[in-house]
């Protein structure tokens, strides 16, 4: 099982934020922070190295303190290509790559995700929830993946391929369900203005929350 120090954290805020009316999604306020800001706190503890992954107003991206990679890609082809640029960039042996609109994300992801990876012999790990109605869904833009992947993603890349489930089923790679209490909702995100604001309310209806007894 990797080290928290083997793994670079990346998260991603590189898209159109098409969904959000074109807004720099991760620069969008969630609690009087910027999303991506909340999603550097969440998974800096679990890593080693972070990383941002952004295309646009990228000195608002490195005063939330850590370096900034663009794509390399042309056309910004999706997660991936951020992706491909963390991998490429990535003084370590593993990379965690999160979306910049999960401020909630769970505390052990890293180590959940890592556990499997290394019990399986995988080259990498995501995350599944239990939906209601008992579908699992997966989490695919949560991704722990080996840097050594980095030249299987560009090629795949380069063949057109884009979806993140797609080039997984082609690699050694193991599915982690999180169905713990409070694991959906922390895996999360926030697509639209709408689904930002919800989220935002969710998370100030907890805060205010009384403590229950012991």
């Amino acid at each position: 099982m990797p080290a928290r120090e083997q793994v670079t954290g990346l998260v991603l805020a590189g898209g159109r934020g098409s969904r959000m009316g074109g807004v720099d999604k991760g620069l969008a306020e969630f609690l009087g922070r910027p999303l991506a800001a909340h999603a550097i706190e969440r998974l800096a503890p679990q890593v080693g190295p972070m990383r941002i992954s952004a295309n646009r107003n990228l000195e608002a991206y490195a005063a939330l303190g850590a370096p900034v990679l663009a794509d390399t890609l042309r056309g910004q082809p999706g997660p991936l290509a951020g992706i491909l640029a963390g991998l490429a960039q990535a003084p370590t042996e593993w990379l965690m790559a999160v979306p910049c609109d999960a401020p909630r994300l769970p505390g052990d992801l890293v180590e959940r995700l890592a556990a499997a990876a290394a019990e399986a012999d995988a080259e990498l790990a995501l995350p599944v929830t239990r939906e209601p109605d008992g579908r699992l869904q997966p989490q695919p833009v949560f991704l722990l993946l080996r840097c050594a992947l980095r030249g299987a993603l560009a090629g795949f890349l380069s063949d057109g391929g884009r979806k993140v489930e797609d080039f997984a089923a082609g690699r050694r790679h193991v599915r982690v369900l999180f169905d713990r209490p409070g694991d959906r909702v922390a895996l999360a995100g926030a697509n639209t203005a709408a689904q930002l604001e919800r989220l935002a309310q969710q998370s100030r209806d907890s805060q205010a929350a009384p403590a229950t007894a012991p």
